[in-house]
């Protein structure tokens, strides 16, 4: 029986990276991230996520060696102080805190878990979910959807989008004027919403796809239009206010796109940047991005303190959850594979003894029942210690008992690699004569059998 893999993990947040550090790490996608990490030596599943504020994956293998080797390329280029990394059980806890919305740079955002779901599904995809990876992500999401619906840590300001709006009327009045969304998906639909409950005049949203924006457009109440990215130079210079959220690799505006500009706010929340930075450098451009909203958050932040110890009690009841049936799974492991193992000696030891009470003389099937029965307890009683040693070690965390017993007790252990008769575990091996009492299997891998 194969050994229950355990997880590591590495993030690149906002927590501690900085926007260009977290479009560094990792790959271009999710999907390739994780073909990238399943082709790595010892990797039997992997998960990744990459959002405008996180670049995170995480990898199932049996060697924490391993674990670690396949995550060192993740991010090279980034410094140290910004890399987190995380064994199994602190990967387990991050993937809650993630999905829950405590993780983010505006406490308890809704995208959030719908990002991870979508992470979910590519590395699926990709191949990289397993049984283990499964659990975890799974467990993740159960988690993010109790802190919603069983506390209030998504109240108020959830999303960048919302904040980056907050943070333009701190810094212009935007009654009667004109903001330009730019990009049509989840972030910038969220932004288009936020400005719905503002005073601003007119919503241009702008994507490259024309009809996404004429829905993000139709989706709320303030007057507005939508227009291909190609008018962007026209509009800008017109606007007061400039949001972008596009998912593009290159960016959309440089500084040609502001000339004219008298007075514009442009807040980028893009990852990677949708704003050349030399922009922010012209006269009449406020540039900001992810990294300034961090002041604009803080009060959300202050005022969920109390949601989220609330959504924290939620994970560590969860993290118990799964942790408690992680060990379950690994000591159920070892002791499946040692009464597999046992019952097979059993079997062949009964064979032999009827066969030889069979040459005496007729045996009824009573009296093959008995020796079933002698059989049956034999197994029984000798194994009755060991299985309950296996449980506590799980209970305690001694996996290196447990990893012992999978070793010694694996199903395959009299089926060598050339045929049945041996194996490299030594239990039954193919020095082992296919007669030999069940007291002549050696005590040990290295224990010599005398014919």
């Amino acid at each position: 029986m194969k050994e229950m893999g355990a997880i590591r993990g590495v993030s690149v947040a906002h927590s501690a990276a900085t926007v260009d550090e977290i479009e560094s790490a990792g790959g271009e996608s999710v999907r390739a991230t994780v073909s990238d990490l399943l082709a790595r030596d010892g990797v039997e599943e992997a998960f990744a996520i990459r959002t405008c504020n996180r670049s995170e994956a995480f990898v199932v293998t049996d060697s924490t060696t391993d674990g670690t080797a396949a995550l060192d390329a993740f991010a090279p280029d980034v410094r140290g102080a910004a890399v987190r990394r995380f064994d199994h059980e602190e990967s387990l806890e991050h993937l809650m805190r993630v999905a829950s919305g405590l993780e983010s740079l505006v406490l308890g955002e809704d995208q959030i878990i719908g990002q991870v779901r979508e992470a979910y599904e590519e590395s699926r995809a990709a191949g990289g979910i397993g049984p283990v990876l499964e659990d975890a992500v799974t467990k993740a999401l159960h988690v993010g959807e109790r802190a919603r619906t069983e506390t209030s840590i998504n109240e108020g300001v959830v999303s960048l989008g919302s904040a980056a709006v907050r943070l333009a009327a701190e810094e212009i009045d935007l009654t009667g004027g004109t903001a330009v969304v730019v990009g049509a998906g989840e972030m910038g639909t969220l932004a288009a919403r936020s400005l719905d409950d503002t005073a601003v005049g007119e919503v241009v949203v702008a994507n490259r796809t024309v009809p996404n924006a004429a829905f993000v457009a139709e989706e709320i109440d303030t007057e507005s239009v939508a227009v291909p990215l190609r008018d962007l130079p026209a509009v800008v210079p017109e606007a007061d206010l400039v949001v972008t959220a596009t998912g593009s690799p290159e960016a959309v505006l440089d500084t040609r796109h502001f000339d004219g500009a008298d007075r514009v706010v442009c807040i980028d929340i893009a990852q990677p940047r949708d704003v050349d930075p030399a922009a922010g450098e012209l006269s009449g451009v406020s540039l900001y991005d992810i990294d300034d909203l961090e002041d604009v958050t803080r009060e959300t932040r202050e005022q969920r303190e109390a949601e989220a110890r609330h959504v924290e009690s939620i994970i560590d009841e969860e993290l118990d959850r799964i942790l408690q049936a992680y060990k379950r799974k690994r000591a159920d492991d070892a002791i499946s594979a040692m009464y597999a193992g046992a019952d097979r000696v059993r079997a062949r030891e009964v064979d032999r003894a009827v066969t030889k009470l069979e040459a005496q003389g007729d045996l009824t099937d009573d009296q093959r029942e008995t020796v079933e029965s002698m059989a049956d307890a034999l197994v029984g009683q000798l194994l009755a210690a060991p299985t309950r040693s296996l449980r506590d070690a799980a209970g305690e965390d001694d996996w290196e008992t447990i990893r012992t017993a999978l070793q010694l007790f694996d199903p395959g252990f009299n089926e060598p690699p050339g045929g049945p008769g041996g194996s490299e575990n030594g239990l039954a091996s193919a020095d082992t004569p296919s007669n030999a009492p069940f007291d002549a299997i050696p005590d040990s891998p290295s224990e010599e059998v005398d014919d």
